[in-house]
């Protein structure tokens, strides 16, 4: 790609999987990726274990607000990454769509977090590779 892919996480409530993986593609992707999180039904608040789970690694989420899907969202994107919002999420032709099924941290504590956090980070830095050498 010759201009700043971008990349768009998509999970239930865009309090946990979806901004992880938004921190962690935009840590490792130093501005070369254009990142955005959102959710079908977002939550109030970021999950306070993915928060606590990427604060282990000096990441700070506890600023970031989950935030309602919108078409808009889906049609800036060049990759759309489900993590379990099923079909609420809209599709568009010539998008790329990838489907991470990932355990929900919801109402779980930072050491269930910790192993969701780091299959996150496997395919982030994954996708990230692919995507620099496209």
């Amino acid at each position: 790609m010759s201009r700043t892919p971008e990349v768009l996480f998509v999970c239930v409530h865009n309090a946990g999987r979806s901004q992880m993986a938004a921190a962690l593609l935009q840590h490792h992707a130093l501005g070369r990726v254009a990142v955005r999180s959102a959710g079908s039904e977002p939550a109030v608040e970021v999950n306070p274990a993915a928060a606590e789970a990427l604060a282990e690694w000096g990441l700070d989420i506890t600023a970031e607000v989950p935030t309602k899907l919108s078409t808009e969202d889906v049609e800036a994107a060049d990759v759309v990454i489900a993590m379990g919002c099923g079909d609420t999420c809209p599709v568009f032709p010539g998008k790329r769509y990838l489907d991470w099924p990932l355990d929900d941290p919801a109402g779980r504590g930072v050491d269930a977090v910790r192993p969701i956090r780091d299959e996150i980070d496997r395919r982030v830095r994954v996708l990230l590779a692919e995507l620099l050498d496209a």
